[in-house]
């Protein structure tokens, strides 16, 4: 491949600047391809400084979620359900949706800058990870740690699947609530607590109350509990009660469990849909009635009149059938916490299933240790106490989905065959069939060959795979990969909890199979979210496609795309209609660097990152303002410009000085703020270098100098200087705006350049510590400040272009020299003429305009034969006017409900100043019309 620095030089444009093609990737000896966000920041830093590192390309296959958009679709398209087709029609559907939509997430990655190393790129239904997955399954089952038992799981009856604890979403509800659910037809009211009332046997007057918030699970009853120390039930310990429905004899329990100041002190016991039932239940000896089966039905067992409705369609008729046997008590608002099925939006319902699990204790607590030990470190460092609450409250992990796109498990069902002295099903497991009859004929005593074997139709949990991803991916089981020898990974995903939860899967499984941990170090990002602080969601029409932000789209476009999707009608409407708020003239483009300088610029560590299209929009300005510095830098070395070498160069000037010591500060910001993964650092850092440091002062200030011909060397070796080395400090930022201005740069002499910026050296702060003077900073920010006073007054005095000369005065005689180093500049930037200073006990200039910088300081402008006071009077009278009309209508105002206090007081102060001045300039151009002052007398 051609260098691209042997490129022919291209002119420079005046912009805009919208770089964001993707070059083609470099594969260096003794590297390898490596790196977006926070991962691929680190990774091109690091790959700069010579280190080894690799960011392997992978993607899960989303059981559920891919599962649920396919079934959509056939539904959509076709009219067809997943039953209806075969198990193999149906994943052929499944992979011909991935191959058309799912190689999105690389593409986004690709366009999005991510320097990975696409030879290995995988997917989690690749042969070599499912090889991974069979391999894992059968160690941890052999090793005892993987087991079948029917338990209560959480089940998403729009789903008929199992799902994992982080898939349930825990929703407040303040009191009543109506909620549109998947597959009921109609709104379900939540938040209330229904009372009633168990009859006491044998006694006709006496009755049990008990509230529940599920009347639907009342067929499920099997008991009613108290506390045996309250005292309003301690005459009925023992005694049986009647069911309200179906008139059967309940014993009444007493459990310690029960809260007696909750309620009326009395709770139904339906060990078969409620967790804590079922360890109430399991003390008791008492048996669970299953009465909601998997598709969110009535089952057989609650009687002709139930059987096959749907449970919420069952609660209002429950309840009137309470209400006509006089045994209802009423209802009342009662705060309460839904689990919702994050992936369906449905009400998790709590089923007994015979499903996998895996033994998370002893691998949970080898994880819970590793981060107390310091062999693995979260960053940022509160997660460490989500991590380790999570592991000493987690249970064991289910890892059956009732899916048909997955990991089928590799267990099989021995017909008709019992494990010896056990009535329990016989199963077996094994990497393929033939192992596994060869497992069942050992365990029957039987020949293989008259053995029948049903496979488990279920799949395994899609994080059963993805934990194994960095050791799959890198070869295991066939080869047990040495991490160590990488860079600690970063891994990035959604952020908060779900991310969390993923990585101890990874630590757990990668620990137990291969006895190291997969990574030391885990950075987990903060989540995406909208301007607006929500999460993004489809049906809200608030998904940001990288990609649009990058190359711009219409709203019509954006339209379209939702109409594509899978969204109920109803979705669709305030999907849409959100999507027309949010973005009336569609989505403008801001080409990647913006885009990935923005996401950085939130910074990893702190709380969810909220994404404003107008903030990606700001800093593709920001490249506009580089790319035009950079077309400055190159116009002014020429064509024979040969670099100095950067630990030669010393600065011939104070200005040459400032802003090398800037970009040797800027450097040591940088590699503070990638050490500490504070990338919010790191893009502050850069863009206060680029745009206030370099752009807006020292571009300015050198402007005049470079006039002269010849041009002075040292200000061309500093402009290159701050070309290079800021360059390749914002390459891991801002990488094809980096390469694109970097291959431009006359190449320094010596040996052979680097092939691309991003395997050129990455600048050390120790390096050019020579340059950084803090002390120089301090006293050049004076000079700012004088700058700022100047174009206040020229704005004042509505100076738009004539040069007054300006005085400076100082009561230290010390602080004269600190000017006195900085006057040339101190003009050109104040846009002034001549300026000089003024004898600290000299007097004031009759009819100067005045501003005062401190106590000390003075700053003077000359405003005779500049300005008409005539003129300028009026036109001051009628500014003085609208603001003060501003601040009496801010003083009468009541202040709106949520507006901070301070800021208004901010905007009061500011209003105030800005009159103040005024005044003060109206007294001056008053003056002027009565004193002629004759500055040649000073």
């Amino acid at each position: 491949m051609k260098s691209p620095r042997n490129m022919v030089k291209r002119k420079m444009s005046p912009g805009p600047c919208l770089l964001h093609t993707v070059p083609n990737m470099l594969r260096l000896p003794g590297t390898l391809g490596g790196c977006e966000r926070a991962s691929s920041n680190q990774n091109i830093r690091h790959r700069m400084r010579g280190d080894q590192v690799l960011w392997v390309p992978g993607s899960d296959h989303a059981g559920i979620a891919t599962q649920a958009v396919v079934e959509k679709q056939l539904w959509k398209e076709r009219g067809v359900r997943r039953h209806e087709l075969s198990r193999e029609d149906f994943l052929r559907e499944v992979w011909k949706w991935k191959e058309e939509k799912g190689g999105e997430i690389c593409e986004q990655l690709r366009v999005l800058g991510a320097s990975l190393d696409w030879d290995r790129e995988c997917f989690t239904m690749d042969a070599g990870s499912s090889v991974a997955v069979t391999e894992a399954f059968v160690r941890l089952y052999k090793a005892g740690l993987l087991y079948r038992s029917r338990q209560l799981v959480n089940w998403s009856c729009a789903l008929r699947s199992a799902i994992s604890d982080i898939e349930v979403e825990s929703r407040p509800l303040p009191g009543c609530t109506e909620l549109r659910l998947p597959d009921s037809p109609t709104p379900v009211s939540f938040g209330l607590l229904f009372s009633v009332a168990f009859p006491v046997d044998g006694e006709p007057d006496a009755e049990v109350v008990v509230g529940t918030t599920r009347p639907e699970t009342l067929p499920g009853d099997v008991a009613v509990a108290v506390h045996p120390d309250d005292s309003r039930y301690t005459h009925l310990h023992g005694r049986q009660l009647r069911h309200p429905l179906t008139g059967q004899l309940l014993p009444l329990i007493t459990d310690c469990a029960v809260e007696p100041q909750l309620g009326t002190g009395a709770v139904k016991v339906t060990p078969a849909h409620s967790p804590a039932d079922a360890e109430l239940g399991a003390r008791h000896g008492l048996s669970p009635l299953s009465v909601i089966a998997e598709d969110g039905t009535m089952t057989s067992l609650c009687g002709d009149w139930l059987q096959g409705l749907h449970r919420f369609v069952a609660r209002e008729k429950i309840l009137s059938a309470l209400r006509e046997r006089g045994l209802f008590r009423g209802f009342q608002d009662h705060p309460m916490v839904l689990p919702i099925c994050s992936r369906s939006g449905d009400v998790v319902e709590y089923l007994p299933k015979s499903q996998w699990f895996v033994c998370c204790r002893e691998m949970g607590d080898r994880a819970a240790k590793a981060v107390e030990s310091g062999a693995l470190e979260l960053s940022p460092s509160f997660h460490q106490k989500n991590w380790q609450h999570w592991f000493s409250h987690t249970g064991d992990w289910c890892v059956s989905r009732q899916l048909w796109w997955g990991h089928q498990i590799p267990a099989y069902l021995v017909v008709e065959e019992h494990t010896q002295g056990d009535a329990k099903d016989c199963w077996v497991v094994g990497r393929t069939e033939a192992e596994a009859r060869e497992v069942a004929a050992e365990l029957t005593g039987r020949p293989g060959a008259e053995l029948t074997l049903e496979r488990d139709p279920d799949v395994l949990d899609t994080w059963f795979s993805s934990a194994l991803f960095p050791f799959s991916a890198l070869g295991w089981p066939q080869e047990t990969p040495d991490l160590a020898r990488f860079y600690p990974l970063s891994l990035l995903e959604t952020g908060g909890d779900l991310l969390l939860f993923w990585v101890g899967r990874m630590v757990m499984l990668g620990t137990q199979l291969t006895g190291q941990l997969p990574f030391s170090k885990v950075l987990l990002h903060s989540m995406v979210r909208d301007r607006q602080g929500r999460k993004m969601s489809k049906s809200l029409g608030n998904v940001l496609d990288p990609r649009d932000i990058i190359n711009g789209v219409e709203l019509q476009v954006l339209q379209e795309k939702l109409r594509d999707g899978n969204l109920d009608p109803a979705e669709l409407v305030i999907a849409a209609s959100a999507q027309r708020k949010d973005f009336p003239h569609g989505i403008p483009e801001c080409g990647t660097d913006a885009l990935r300088f923005a996401l950085c610029s939130h910074g990893a560590l702190g709380g969810d990152l909220h994404l404003s299209v107008s903030e990606v929009l700001s800093f593709r300005h920001f490249c506009n303002k580089i790319w035009n510095a950079l077309r400055f830098i190159l116009n002014a070395l020429g064509e024979k410009f040969i670099p100095q070498p950067a630990e030669e160069l010393s600065p011939a000037s104070p200005m040459d000085a400032w802003i090398l010591s800037c970009l040797a500060r800027t450097a040591r910001d940088c590699e503070r703020g990638f050490l500490t993964r504070e990338l919010a650092l790191v893009t502050h850092a850069l863009h206060h270098f680029w745009l206030h440091n370099l752009c807006d002062v020292y571009l300015e200030a050198v402007k005049p100098v470079l006039l002269h011909l010849p041009r002075p060397p040292g200000p061309l070796q500093v402009l290159f200087s701050c070309a290079d080395i800021g360059l390749r400090l914002l390459a891991p930022l801002m990488p094809f705006l980096a390469e694109e201005l970097w291959q431009r740069l006359p190449p320094r002499p010596g040996g052979a350049p680097a092939p691309s910026i991003c395997v050129a050296p990455y600048p050390s702060a120790l390096s050019l510590e020579h340059w950084h003077q803090p002390e120089l900073e301090r006293h050049f920010s004076r000079v700012q400040e004088a700058v700022q006073a100047l174009r206040a007054l020229r704005a004042t005095y509505q100076l738009t272009k004539a040069r007054p000369r300006v005085l400076l005065q100082s009561s230290e005689p010390g602080e004269q020299g600190l000017f006195e180093a900085f006057l040339e500049p101190l003009g050109t930037l104040g846009h002034c003429g001549a300026v000089g200073l003024l004898p600290p006990a000299a007097a004031a200039p009759s009819g100067w305009a005045q501003a005062a910088l401190s106590d000390t300081v003075q700053v003077y402008m000359e405003l005779q034969g500049l300005v008409d006071p005539q003129t300028h009077l009026p036109r001051l009278a009628a500014r003085r006017h609208k603001l003060q009309k501003q601040l009496d209508g801010l003083i009468a105002r009541t202040p709106s409900e949520g507006e901070a206090e301070t800021q208004r007081q901010q905007r009061l102060s500011s209003l105030q100043l800005e009159l103040s001045k005024l005044d003060k300039a109206a007294s001056h151009l008053r003056h002027l019309m009565d004193v002629s002052p004759s500055p040649g007398e000073l």
